[in-house]
């Protein structure tokens, strides 16, 4: 059982930087790729980035889109988001995700498609 540990949230002012960590232990040579998800107050869980754990490849998704930067340091089985030009509608509790099956364009904004999630690290914007 892959386990997930993020840490790094807190509260920044709009315009200000935030990086996620999250720590994953456990058999981690399944992990086909991780993700980050956040979910609002009384709103669902979305998708914000993922990577391909091999390959490094990233896709974001538009809300985020040159403004977040998701990677992963393989010896160290950690992800990370780093998060600039920080908007109040960034505000949300931030999960990170793996997933041991092959990942589509499509499948990996879906939330069941993910096996493991680690607890969540708020992340509040002032305005």
């Amino acid at each position: 059982q892959v386990q997930l540990a993020e840490s790094g949230g807190g509260l920044k002012e709009t315009g200000g930087s935030l990086t996620l960590s999250c720590a994953a232990s456990g058999p981690t040579s399944n992990i086909y790729a991780m993700a980050w998800f956040r979910q609002a107050s009384e709103k669902e869980r979305e998708y914000v980035a993922i990577i391909s754990w091999s390959t490094g490849h990233t896709y974001y998704a538009d809300s985020v889109k040159g403004r977040f930067t998701i990677s992963r340091d393989i010896a160290a089985n950690t992800l990370y988001l780093q998060m600039d030009s920080l908007k109040p509608e960034d505000t949300a509790v931030y999960y990170c995700a793996a997933t041991k099956g092959l990942t589509t364009e499509t499948t990996m904004t879906f939330v069941w498609h993910y096996d493991f999630w680690g607890q969540g690290t708020q992340v509040a914007v002032s305005s």
